[in-house]
């Protein structure tokens, strides 16, 4: 069955070509976009979504998301996305963030120059018919400061183009490396220091609490007077009741905005300053980047719900095209591995380490280790998926270490995961045989080779005669059927352990039963 998507927001029909090449069904309902109830109603019936940023994506509408898989925005904001309800729900949430990047880059240059040269204002004039030369005296760019907050994607075309321009830039931006900074040939600076600097402050980093505000009365303060401010990015980022102030003593000489707190904007205090220029969110407005984010939307859906591949996702890990079905065996291993631990996992956990040994630490490893965090914590947390298990992780405060090692000692690939609280610490092992599938082969250090099977009997004893005539007494008068039986012990007559594959499920009387027989120190039930 073909998955389907539903497309609720103005898209480029090449995009609707795209889905239906890729073998993907689509239904283009751009309606539903602005209507909540009517879109709610609808989306049980998809496996994807592809919006805008007219549909508002609300935990309303998730909890009707029966089948839905992932969510495409065409764009780069996915603020119009309730991302914690998608995330608990397991459904990914892409966005395109290059289709668009040099269309936004481009517009804030062109808002400098606008603010620097009081275009728009100067236009205004001349076509009323005056002729005031004199009015409007403007600020060359050339051998001016640029500073960038935020010098990312977006943020490193802007820098490219105003070093074009004969500018010099300096960026605040936590993440940018010093060797980066190098190749873009920007200057790395605090935040202060920009402020202190900056002839002209653009941004362009994302909204969250870190950065809202990030321009306030005090920042401004800060500024060097005649500072003129660009914002393209995020309403929210700049306190635009201080900027106003700011502009009205003189001390901003002008400012260029793309976006504001709320939108649409039919008032703003930055509205009817004579310094100000204006625009209505249109840093993405180009046909070109409009075709580009539709295609590449599509694209990247279609990648997943037929390939596997997780593209430019905000809550999931990367998964390429090529890696999908190497991966597939392993996220399976990684996942029982998980289970296998939290099944016999009855108290809280401290610690999770994974470490990948031979070929499998070359893969993806952030897939890897969602899987088997989500197989961990999946017995307490039935809702878990691998797109929320990180996240839940972190939220319980479970730290988790990958560790990589090129060398296997044994098998071509091996998965260990060691779970850990105060007093305890529980480990298993596992790999993937050349007919795909995961096998156990350490438990507690003891060797072991056993498939997983949909129900399944764990038994620690001590390595004596008679218990394993005795277990299998009694599981047989229970009516309990053994399809394989797994042994591996750590030395003669010491601690042993049996993994034994039944045919249908395991009732806890017959566990306590199997649990009170002599020399067993524990049995469990499993399920995979």
């Amino acid at each position: 069955m073909a998955p389907r998507v539903l497309v609720s927001d103005k898209l480029s029909p090449a995009a609707i070509d795209v889905f239906e090449r890729r073998g993907v069904e689509v239904d283009f309902k751009p309606e539903l976009g602005k209507d909540k109830e009517a879109l709610a109603a609808a989306i049980g019936e998809y496996d994807g979504l592809a919006i805008r940023s007219a549909t508002k994506v609300t935990p309303k509408v998730l909890e009707r998301a029966a089948r839905l898989k992932v969510i495409g925005r065409a764009g780069i904001g996915v603020d119009n996305v309730d991302i914690p309800a998608a995330t608990a729900k397991g459904v990914i949430v892409m966005n395109t963030p290059f289709g668009n990047s040099i269309t936004t880059a481009e517009h804030a240059i062109a808002l400098m120059f606008a603010v620097a040269r009081e275009i728009p204002a100067a236009d205004a004039s001349t076509q009323a018919g005056k002729w005031e030369k004199n009015r409007f005296m403007g600020v060359e760019i050339t051998a001016k400061t640029l500073g960038l907050i935020g010098c990312g994607n977006i943020g490193s075309i802007v820098a490219d183009r105003a070093i074009g321009l004969k500018m010099h830039v300096v960026a605040y931006d936590p993440f940018l490396s010093a060797e980066r900074a190098v190749e873009l040939g920007v200057e790395k600076v605090e935040l202060d220091e920009l402020f202190e600097r900056a002839d002209f402050v653009s941004l362009h980093v994302p909204l969250m609490d870190k950065t809202r505000n990030i321009i306030d009365a005090a920042a401004l303060t800060k500024m060097k007077k005649g500072v003129r401010v660009i914002n393209c990015a995020r309403g929210g980022l700049v306190d635009e009741q201080a900027l106003r102030a700011a502009l009205d003593s003189g001390h901003v000489a002008g400012a260029g905005f793309d976006v504001f707190v709320d939108e649409p904007a039919e008032r703003n205090p930055l509205f009817g300053h004579p310094a100000v220029v204006c625009t209505p969110h249109l840093g993405a407005a180009t046909a070109e980047a409009q075709e580009n984010v539709a295609l590449q939307v599509a694209e990247q859906m279609s990648e997943y719900l037929i390939r596997g591949a997780v593209q430019n996702a905000i809550n999931a890990p990367s998964i390429t095209a090529e890696e999908a079905p190497r991966l597939k065996p392993f996220v399976a291993l990684a996942e029982r591995l998980g289970s296998f631990a939290g099944q016999l996992t009855d108290s809280g956990l401290k610690t999770v380490r994974i470490e990948y040994e031979g070929a499998v630490a070359d893969m993806n490893v952030r897939a890897l280790t969602s899987a088997a965090v989500t197989g961990l914590l999946r017995p307490q947390l039935a809702d878990i998926n691998m797109v929320s298990a990180p996240v839940i992780a972190r939220e319980r405060g479970i730290a988790i270490e990958e560790v990589r090692r090129e060398a296997a000692q044994t098998f071509e690939s091996v998965i260990r995961l060691t779970v850990a609280n105060d007093g305890w610490t529980r480990h298993v092992a596992g790999t993937v045989f050349a007919d795909g599938k995961p096998r156990i082969i350490d438990i507690k250090g003891i060797e072991i080779e056993a498939a997983f099977a949909p129900s399944m009997l764990y038994v620690t004893n001590e390595d004596k005669p008679g218990y394993i005539g005795a277990l299998g007494q009694t599981l047989g008068a229970a009516g309990v059927n053994i399809a394989t039986f797994n042994l591996g012990r750590a030395a003669e007559g010491g601690d042993a352990i049996a993994l034994v594959q039944v045919d249908g499920e395991i009732s806890e009387d017959v566990v306590a039963k199997v649990a009170a027989l002599d020399h067993v120190k524990q049995a469990r039930a499993l399920r995979f």
